[in-house]
């Protein structure tokens, strides 16, 4: 569980350092730094608010969902994260982990990041992004066939596989747009 936690704030916890550190240079204030971070951890983890959806109104009627369901009454938040990173393997049909969302949450994001300049927003935001792109990424070295399925899922026609690398980097290309807006934000 401990290194589950670990891998999936390391990435938030980068751009963290990365971005705290153009920060102090600028002589950016602690609070917005506490903001960042806030965010950061916060952002990290909304998307996994996908499996919630998946077992309380897409599936509910499952013996995974009723599991959850006692844990979440009981408030073992700990086994929930547990349940859901188990399930993860078969979760291939969210609603957040879908490329269509990704692509609204970028339009969204560019709009934000040129709009506003609250960090815990575009902390939020910048986590949300690197949340969805490091499961692809993930997903695209372990088993493309995977990211895939579940990217593209409810979709009759797929990208097919050999355009994932491009795509990602696409994705990539617009994460780092969007960090590069965040530390500008406040120089």
């Amino acid at each position: 569980m401990k290194r589950d936690l670990l891998f999936r704030l390391l990435p938030a916890f980068v751009v963290f350092i990365i971005v705290s550190l153009f920060w102090v240079v600028f002589g950016v204030s602690n609070i917005e730094i506490i903001y960042l971070l806030v965010g950061l951890i916060l952002g990290t983890f909304f998307l996994d608010i996908d499996h919630i959806i998946y077992w309380f109104y897409r599936k509910p009627n499952t013996d995974e969902s009723r599991i959850v369901k006692t844990t979440i009454e009981n408030k073992d938040f700990k086994s929930v994260y547990k349940l859901i990173k188990a399930a993860r393997s078969s979760h291939n049909n969210l609603i957040f982990h879908h490329y269509f969302f990704q692509i609204g949450l970028t339009l969204i994001s560019f709009f934000i990041f040129n709009s506003y300049s609250n960090t815990f927003i575009l902390s939020f935001l910048l986590a949300v992004n690197l949340h969805l792109l490091t499961d692809e990424i993930k997903d695209y070295f372990k088993n493309p066939k995977f990211l895939q399925d579940w990217l593209f899922a409810r979709e009759e026609k797929q990208l097919p596989i050999k355009f994932l690398k491009k795509y990602l980097i696409v994705f990539i290309i617009l994460f780092t747009i969007f960090l590069f807006l965040l530390v500008k934000s406040k120089a």
